[in-house]
């Protein structure tokens, strides 16, 4: 860690790219550099892991020290604070013998507690615990919390006619083609869907990041069958592509 601290502050001296950096521009790194993760533990491959693990590792590297330039906090300051938060919240385990044995779902329960404890005196609505993910997950998590109070349809059947009756209001939004209003209910819908999943046990960002896993892997196949009958993609007719396509799906079950 050393090693790596050094050579950080050394590109920030020196590189004029890192230079130009802020933790604002960083940002959208770190959400890439997230799935990059996801992606190589999904394929498996523990040397990519590793490789992607590095790269997350740097985001937080990156940011550190340019706090550390501004006299905010530094990287020693960042292990500190969820080093101390992670033993606060696992008192079963630092603090054993004030604990009975605990299964994982008592342990849920003892973390979400300790959390709330932390944020006791603070104003905050209920949905302000969502973490700030992907839009996807933020809003199958605010739906899984609004539904702990009973704001939610009793079965998946409501939520499914629900999600009809958006569709229907985003197919007349874009007959009226109002650009305004066919992106409000294209999200509705996109909420309405994520809703039906949820009511299903399904996790839509990993069904959405599935498909898209299958859509490249075929797609990639396509590219390949192109290059060897000499072709660039580009000229293949939509009637070839789509035989491709079906080939790929037979292919690569």
């Amino acid at each position: 860690m050393d090693k790596l601290l050094a050579v950080m502050r050394e590109l920030r001296e020196k590189c004029p790219w890192d230079q130009q950096q802020t933790p604002q521009s960083l940002t959208k790194y770190a959400i890439e550099e997230a799935y990059e993760v996801e992606a190589a533990v999904r394929d498996g491959n523990t040397d990519e892991i590793r490789d992607e693990l590095g790269d997350l590792l740097l985001q937080v590297v990156f940011q550190s020290q340019m706090y550390s330039e501004i006299g905010a906090f530094d990287f020693d300051d960042v292990v500190n604070a969820i080093t101390e938060k992670l033993i606060r919240r696992h008192p079963h385990v630092f603090q054993a013998t004030q604990f009975s044995q605990l299964s994982a779902d008592d342990v849920a329960v003892l973390w979400k507690k300790i959390k709330q404890q932390e944020k006791q005196g603070k104003a905050q609505s209920r949905l302000d615990e969502i973490k700030h993910g992907s839009a996807i997950q933020q809003a199958h998590e605010i739906q899984k919390n609004a539904a702990q109070i009973g704001f939610d349809f009793p079965d998946v059947e409501g939520a499914y006619g629900k999600l009809n009756e958006e569709l229907a209001e985003l197919q007349q939004a874009m007959h009226n083609q109002n650009s305004d209003e066919i992106l409000d209910e294209f999200g509705d819908c996109l909420f309405s869907l994520i809703n039906v999943g949820r009511k299903l046990g399904l996790s839509s960002e990993m069904a959405l990041l599935s498909t898209i896993h299958k859509f490249r892997t075929r797609f990639a196949f396509i590219e390949d069958q192109a290059q060897q009958q000499h072709k660039k993609i580009e000229t293949l007719s939509l009637e070839e592509m789509d035989r491709l396509w079906e080939q790929a799906k037979q292919q690569l079950k």
